[in-house]
């Protein structure tokens, strides 16, 4: 049985134990819904919680342990050879699957029985014409053990999903059944509803903990193993990034780390000015019919994919700034630049700046702007020395938000800037940022434990202390400056 189907079966279940304790708690209190603690509804939500969470919660865990323990079985049984070598099991395993779901495949379109496929014998002649009828091209090194290890796999996967659909279905009987018989007038299930929704805030909240410690350690981990091959003085002092993937590289992060820095204070020139005019002119002054126009027009631009960005920025912008600024003033002529990246990018993070400020001015009380008016001031004074101070935070964060998505942007950075990892302060030389060079690293057939690969993970967590460098510096300013005005 499949998950969906188990988890629809489980679904129905429940709703039908909401209906039955709603109308046993109705029955309970003679039809008087006074008499009851809690209103009708508690009663059968409580009922789909007690069978529901519990049935969904064994087949996660089920899901969780089955994988891990049928491919350590069929490891086990291709040998010590493929055991004792990481990263033969896991291409061997790889094998596996693949034929395992030939074999889905073979029963499906052929009805071929379990029986059938169970007395197929390793004849890899036969079997490499079967399984290429369905798709399944088996090369030359794959010998017979793999094919019974796959007949082995795919029979441990059908016992074990039969084993998890019948488990599952009496948690969610067994789980029914519990609360059917507890529920009556006096059943408390307003609590054990809302106690059920404090807890599942509780468990958002700790799955978005968990999941920043998890990005944090893998990344540190993978970074740990780079460094104990590569200098780290080296790595973060040094002047010249030149992979050869064949010895002898040199990763000196200081080029990517200009080029970071470098387009995306240029794209931060251009964003936050005309994002933060943009929003005074339509929170401040534009009339309500002209605001209603021009602000969903201006947010279109943030549903844009930033690929095709990156074809503008690569077909029009960068010709453009190539033919007219840098050949005639002699500071280059090439395409690709850092001016033409930070201009596209900047008015990628437009938008955002002039969609959230515009917010954040709006939600400025107006008896400020009536008590600035009221001293005299003009509108144009008023926005400058009572408006802007009071919403200066929540524009700290717009700013901040747009400049992180500066320094992670890739696709423009990659069509607009190029790959050129250097140092300069010409900007219409080409560059190129860390995250271009993270995807870099890790295109392409390479051992996964050379520097070369690993060092895409100590580009990553450089980059990710960065930005929360950023967003300390932010909250800083922004607890300071409300120290003043509050």
């Amino acid at each position: 049985m499949s998950v969906g189907l188990l988890s629809l079966i489980v679904l129905v279940i429940s709703t039908i134990g909401f209906i039955l304790a709603r109308a046993r708690a109705m029955k309970s209190a003679g039809g008087n819904a006074r008499l009851l603690h809690s209103l009708p509804s508690y009663y059968g939500q409580a009922a789909f919680l007690f069978t529901a969470v519990p049935a969904f919660l064994l087949m996660v865990l089920w899901l969780l342990i089955q994988g891990p323990m049928i491919d350590a079985r069929t490891i086990g049984q291709l040998g010590p050879q493929v055991a004792a070598d990481a990263t033969a099991a896991q291409l061997t395993m790889s094998d596996v699957r693949r034929i395992a779901g030939g074999l889905d495949a073979l029963q499906a379109q052929f009805g071929m029985s379990n029986e059938d496929l169970r007395d197929m014998r390793a004849d890899l002649s036969d079997v490499r014409g079967r399984l290429a009828e369905v798709g399944v091209a088996l090369g030359s090194e794959i010998g017979p053990e793999v094919f019974e290890a796959a007949k082995s796999y795919r029979i441990a996967q059908q016992s074990g999903a039969i084993a998890m659909s019948i488990t599952v279905i009496l948690a969610a009987l067994a789980g029914f059944a519990i609360a059917f018989l507890r529920t009556n007038r006096d059943f408390r299930a307003r609590n054990v509803t809302e106690n059920f929704i404090l807890w599942l805030f509780i468990g958002a909240a700790t799955i978005a903990i968990l999941t920043t410690i998890g990005i944090v350690l893998s990344l540190l981990s993978e970074s740990i193993r780079f460094f104990s091959q590569y200098p780290i003085s080296q790595f973060y002092f040094g002047t010249v990034w030149n992979p050869q993937f064949r010895g002898g590289s040199d990763f000196g992060l200081l080029p990517l780390l200009w080029g970071t820095l470098y387009i995306s204070f240029v794209s931060m020139l251009v964003s936050v000015p005309l994002g933060l005019f943009t929003a005074i002119y339509t929170a401040e002054y534009a009339p309500e019919r002209v605001r209603n126009v021009i602000k969903p027009l201006i947010e279109v631009i943030a549903g844009i994919p930033t690929v095709v960005f990156g074809l503008f920025a690569l077909v029009t912008v960068g010709p453009f700034l190539r033919d007219f600024i840098a050949v005639p003033t002699g500071l280059g002529n090439s395409g690709s630049s850092v001016m033409n990246a930070g201009l596209v990018i900047g008015i990628l993070n437009t938008p955002f700046i002039s969609s959230l400020a515009d917010d954040i001015i709006s939600s400025v009380p107006n008896s400020l702007r009536e008590g600035s008016y009221g001293l005299g001031a003009t509108q144009s004074e008023t926005i400058r020395q009572v408006v802007l101070p009071a919403a200066l935070p929540g524009i700290v964060g717009a700013v901040l938000l747009a400049t992180s998505r500066a320094i992670g942007e890739t696709m423009i950075v990659v069509m607009g800037a190029g790959a050129a990892a250097k140092l300069g302060l010409n900007p219409f030389e080409a560059m190129t940022t860390i995250t271009v060079k993270i995807v870099s690293q890790l295109t392409g057939d390479l051992a996964f434990d050379s520097p070369e690969t690993l060092v895409a993970f100590a580009l990553g967590i450089t980059l990710f202390f960065l930005t929360l460098g950023l967003n300390i510096f932010a909250l800083w300013f922004v607890r300071k400056y409300r120290e003043q005005y509050d």
